[in-house]
Formats: structure tokens, C-alpha cells, sequence
């Protein structure tokens, strides 16, 4: 059986109300008649600079030209409409239209989607692109939330494959991550990988990350080398370790009444326009990760070679440990197949 958590909006309309207000105008699911242009806000927890915000930044402009003006697109990023948590609430209710979260999140609402957040499932980001916006794969988990949460899944974008860094000297080995504090994303196959890896999981929000290394509240955090640099992270944790655990993902979200309200041809519209978007944002996604590895060499980071074979040993019991029902099962081997 396939297990789905509802979550209750939190107290977030009064300032989440004030903030659009100050923006501009209230959320597309507002607007009128079918003539009228309906601005979608999408919510992000990335810097400008980011290729999610540049690629979702061209999905608005084509999706602008391809429905006459009937659908544009405001990207608000840098956490502006909140933490990922509470844009997905957001969305779920209607005050925000759509927004990029992470895997993780999703988990916490529907325990399927944690098959696509295990170490090890996909071998790259060639791999992992091909699987998650193969519909024969993913139509019933994309469409699983829709009655429970009123949320779509549109489709995904990578995060690369995330690795550890560290603020006072590099990881080789499991070991090297003995007693130390790594942050990780709130979900219960994110804090088991940080314990099989020997390290004391510390559950937090992105945006909290930069003070947390600053301040030893962590010793150790994991992620890509875009956000690596995006984020200043290199500034306050020095050692990046090419541990390559896993190849991360994040969603769009829509919510479901408004996706629902777009007519046939602006829908499809949004489809076609959408796969650029992904497409693009692989593309972005492979240059800024060979740019911000040389930015961050240059300004003093080191990356360091692990034992990968270490870190498969303990990393791959994983997948039986959070595999439960059949559903997880069948999207396990469907995109284990997809590497074959």
C-alpha cells in the first residue's frame, strides 16, 4: 500500500499575503476569464545566479510567447516566499502557484518518493533525467498527491551528485566521518545515510547551512559544487570530498486546481515549454558544476578523492532497509532497468 502523509497549513497566509502584496498582485488562481494573462509565482530556495532560477527564468519568457501572453511566470528565489517546507504548504493551498522543492520534501508526504532519494539508485545525471520524466515510470507517483495535498509533480531537476564537505580537513573514508555533525535534508533516508556513514545527523534548513558551518553548530554538510559555491559554503567549509553518494533531485510542484483551470492548448503548451526548461537546465547544470569547481579552487577550497568503494560498502543497504511495499519495489527496478 502506498503511504501518504497529509500535513495541515501552518499560520502563513497573514505574511505570506503581505509578501505577494508588496510583490504585486495576488496568485494566478485569482485571475478572470480565459482572455485574461495570469502571472504564475514560483517559489525558490536558490540565488539568481543558480541554473534553476535562469532555466525557470526562460520558462516564463517561452511560456509567455507560446500562450499570447495568456500565462507568464515570476520566479522568486532566495527563500523570498519561504523555506521549502512551508512553499510547498503554500502551493498546496493556493497562495503560491508553483515551486521547486526537494526530493525530501515529497518523501515527507508520500513515503514512494524516498526510492528516487536512495544512494546508488541513479548511476549520473544522464541516467537519473531519463527515469523521472519517463511518464510509464513516474504518472501514478506525479499524480499521487493531488487528492491528499492538492500538488502536482510537474517534473524534476538534478542537483548533481552531492558529496561531503567539511570545515577542518577532508573525508577519505567513513571513518573520517566519525563524531562529526552533518547536516542533512529533514527525511528519514537523509538522516540514516549521515548514521551509516558514522556521522551524528543534524536535520536543518538550507538557508540556516552557511551559519550552522560558520559557528560549529555542524562540522559537515553534503551537497553539490553549485550550491557549494553559490552559497559561499567553501568560505566557512574548506574541504570538499568527492564522495558522490548520490545524485540528488528536486521537483516542480503546481498546484493541482490551477493546473487544472489552464485550457487544453495552454496546457500542453506548459508541457512542451517545460521540457525545454529540464533540458536547459541539464545543460546549465554541467557548466556551472566545471565553472564553480574552478571558482572555488581559486578561491581556496581543495577537493579531495575518496575511497568510493568505503563508501558503497555501507551506503547500499540502504535501499532494502527503506523499500517497503511493491509500488517502491517496481519504481526501484524500473529505474535500475533504465541504467542497463
Amino acid at each position: 500500500m502506498t503511504h501518504i502523509r497529509t500535513f495541515s497549513v501552518v499560520a502563513l497566509a497573514t505574511a505570506t499575503a503581505l509578501t505577494l502584496a508588496a510583490c504585486g498582485g495576488g496568485s494566478a488562481a485569482e485571475g478572470g476569464g480565459a482572455g485574461e494573462s495570469h502571472t504564475l509565482r514560483v517559489a525558490l530556495n536558490q540565488t539568481e545566479e543558480h541554473p534553476s532560477f535562469i532555466a525557470l527564468d526562460h520558462f516564463g519568457e517561452r511560456l509567455e510567447e507560446a500562450t499570447e501572453g495568456r500565462w507568464k511566470m515570476e520566479v522568486y528565489p532566495n527563500e523570498t516566499l519561504g523555506a521549502q517546507q512551508e512553499a510547498l504548504q503554500l502551493v498546496s493551498q493556493g497562495s503560491v502557484d508553483l515551486a521547486i522543492v526537494s526530493g525530501t520534501q515529497l518523501e515527507n508526504l508520500n513515503e514512494d518518493f524516498r526510492v528516487f532519494n536512495l544512494p546508488k539508485v541513479f548511476d549520473d545525471v544522464e541516467h537519473q533525467m531519463e527515469v523521472i520524466h519517463d511518464p510509464e515510470i513516474t504518472g501514478d507517483l506525479y499524480t499521487s498527491l493531488e487528492e491528499s495535498n492538492n500538488l502536482t509533480v510537474v517534473g524534476g531537476f538534478t542537483q548533481g551528485a552531492r558529496s561531503i564537505y567539511t570545515t577542518d580537513a577532508p573525508v577519505k573514508t567513513p571513518e573520517d566521518l566519525a563524531g562529526k555533525k552533518l547536516r542533512v535534508q529533514e527525511s528519514d533516508v537523509m538522516i540514516a545515510m549521515a548514521e551509516a556513514l558514522g556521522a551524528s545527523a543534524t536535520p536543518m534548513a538550507f538557508g540556516e547551512l552557511y551559519t550552522a558551518l560558520q559557528s560549529g553548530v555542524v562540522d559537515a554538510a553534503e551537497n553539490n559544487e553549485v550550491s557549494y559555491w553559490t552559497q559561499k559554503h567553501y568560505e566557512v567549509a574548506p574541504y570538499f570530498s568527492n564522495t558522490n553518494h548520490l545524485v540528488g533531485l528536486d521537483y516542480l510542484i503546481i498546484n493541482s486546481d490551477l493546473l487544472g483551470e489552464m485550457s487544453e492548448e495552454d496546457r500542453a503548451a506548459f508541457q512542451t515549454e517545460w521540457t525545454a526548461t529540464h533540458e536547459e537546465h541539464t545543460g546549465l547544470w554541467t557548466t556551472a558544476t566545471e565553472e564553480d569547481i574552478a571558482s572555488a579552487e581559486a578561491a581556496g577550497a581543495t577537493f579531495t578523492e575518496v575511497d568510493e568503494a568505503a563508501f558503497d560498502k555501507v551506503l547500499e543497504p540502504l535501499a532494502d532497509k527503506f523499500i517497503e511495499n511493491d509500488a517502491q519495489q517496481a519504481l526501484y527496478d524500473a529505474a535500475r532497468a533504465a541504467a542497463e
